[in-house]
């Protein structure tokens, strides 16, 4: 019994320790690991310094090499750019020599040929000479005095043909002498005032109380204003007066005469802006009327057409170059009749082709061609005398005269178109280039009216609102714009304006 507890004793004993045995050698093995693994990471860290170090070195290295070798190359480069200069100008110089020399050689060629041809002539007439003397000495003595008249009159015929040139000149100019002449006894008999014909016209008021009601409840009585006549209405801080804007004489005078109605009757509102619009649009078609019939009666022609002399009224609400047709016409006949009295030509006919001969510019803007080919149309359908409109054609240069009448109403015109004062370029372009603006928007299908305000900066388009719907006026206002951009030359940017406006109407009975 005691053995095999000794037995156990020394089992467990045994196994105890064998268990601290293992222990014991693990912690040393761990220790043991730890330590190498340390000088491992401390030679590895070593190695890789080392290896940084030997990297910078060679870095450094290469980089001083490769600017060495960097300078040498420029420095290679640069002597090679010397030389190519060099051997450049040296090129240059050798073929400029060479160039020289060919063309001294060109030019010896043709000297040569030059004294070859000298020579030969030189013998030619040496012949010629030759002959002659035999041929004179064979002459009868009438046939020598005829000869050396021959001669003599062929020597001087450049003394006589210079002599002729004198006397031309000196005739031509006592004719223009007379011909200046003649135009300051014409300009003296007529002298007319001329005003440059502006864009914009100033209505009075009674007072400035009332430029609120002109203009109304959020703007509408000045916007309707605006839309029936297609002018700019301008409400400023100008006491007692509004200005009235727009490039077409005949929309001011129609909005100043509503506008002067509108004040005078003391109710401004959009309803009675339209009844007054349309009284002033009559009233300014009886002044067309008048106009016309007033330049018949300053001129003294009779036996024109109704509708000659109305448009003949129109021209007074057109300008050219600044200058006033109608006003220009009636000086143009003027001028005309008074030139044919000094040298003798038909007076009326003169008289009345210068009053006609800017009737063209009536319906210029409507009818298409120049307003010497319309006016030529329009005197022919009213059966106007065929020598008034051969005597009218011409002003322009763009038909030849056929007679005296014609040149003397194309000098009428130049005279009262060219005196100081009487046009302006600057004027005519502004004008034009809102004619053409507004012409372009006007050839699109369904457009009603078209106005040009704003100096141009601005295109008001009102639609007929039955043909274009509201989907249709946004795309028409961009095809507009699109177009103006490709036909047009014009400053800045020009707002298209495209208005649809449905009105019902009905009445209670």
């Amino acid at each position: 019994m005691e053995n095999l507890i000794t037995l156990l004793v020394g089992a467990v004993a045994l196994m105890a320790g064998s268990v601290l045995g293992y222990h014991a050698r693990q912690k040393v093995a761990k220790r043991d690991y730890e330590a190498i693994e340390t000088k491992v990471q401390n030679r590895m860290n070593a190695a890789r310094e080392k290896s940084r170090k030997m990297v910078e070195r060679a870095r450094e290295k290469a980089e001083s090499l490769l600017e060495e070798a960097r300078s040498e190359a420029e420095e290679k480069s640069e002597k090679l750019r010397k030389k190519e200069k060099f051997l450049l100008r040296r090129e240059n110089n050798i073929d400029k020599k060479i160039a020289d020399f060919e063309e001294k050689e060109r030019n010896f060629e043709e000297r040569v040929k030059k004294l070859q041809k000298v020579k030969k002539r030189i013998e030619e007439l040496r012949e010629e000479a030759d002959q002659e003397l035999k041929r004179i000495s064979e002459l009868s003595k009438e046939e020598a005095e005829e000869e050396i008249m021959k001669r003599i009159e062929k020597e001087m015929e450049a003394d006589i043909l210079e002599k002729i040139r004198k006397l031309e000149e000196q005739g031509k100019e006592r004719y223009e002498r007379k011909a200046k002449e003649i135009l300051a006894t014409v300009i003296q008999k007529y002298s007319h005032s001329q005003a440059q014909d502006l864009t914009t016209t100033n209505v009075s008021l009674p007072d400035d109380d009332i430029k609120g009601r002109i203009i109304g409840k959020e703007g509408r009585n000045i916007k309707t204003l605006e839309k029936l006549t297609g002018v700019e209405v301008v409400v400023d801080d100008t006491p007692e007066t509004v200005l009235i804007s727009s490039f077409d004489p005949i929309r001011r005078q129609i909005a100043k005469t509503a506008l002067e109605k509108l004040i005078f009757d003391g109710r401004i509102q959009p309803a009675r802006i339209e009844e007054m619009v349309e009284k002033a649009e009559e009233e300014v078609s009886d002044q067309i009327k008048k106009a016309g019939e007033q330049a018949v009666y300053d001129t003294g022609i009779v036996e024109l057409d109704p509708k000659i002399i109305r448009l003949l009224g129109r021209l007074y609400y057109r300008s050219s170059y600044g200058q006033n047709v109608l006003l220009h016409s009636r000086e143009v006949s003027y001028l005309a009749e008074a030139l044919a009295a000094e040298i003798g030509a038909d007076q009326f006919v003169c008289k009345k082709a210068g009053l006609l001969h800017d009737i063209g510019k009536a319906l210029d803007h409507k009818v298409e061609g120049s307003h010497v080919d319309i006016g030529i149309r329009v005197l022919e359908k009213f059966g106007v005398r065929q020598e008034v409109i051969d005597a009218m054609k011409s002003h322009h240069e763009d038909y030849e005269y056929e007679t005296i009448e014609s040149v003397i109403v194309q000098t009428a015109d130049a005279i009262s178109g060219a005196r100081p004062g009487a046009r302006k370029d600057t004027l005519e372009n502004y004008l034009k280039r809102l004619k053409e603006l507004e012409e372009v928007a006007s050839a699109f299908s369904g457009v009603k009216k078209v106005y040009a305000v704003q100096a141009g900066r601005e295109v008001r388009v009102f639609v007929k609102p039955d043909e274009i719907n509201d989907l249709e006026a946004k795309k028409l206002s961009k095809d507009i714009a699109n177009k103006i951009e490709k036909e047009l030359n014009y400053p800045g940017e020009i707002k298209v304006n495209v208005i649809r406006e449905k009105r019902v109407i009905e009445y209670a009975k």
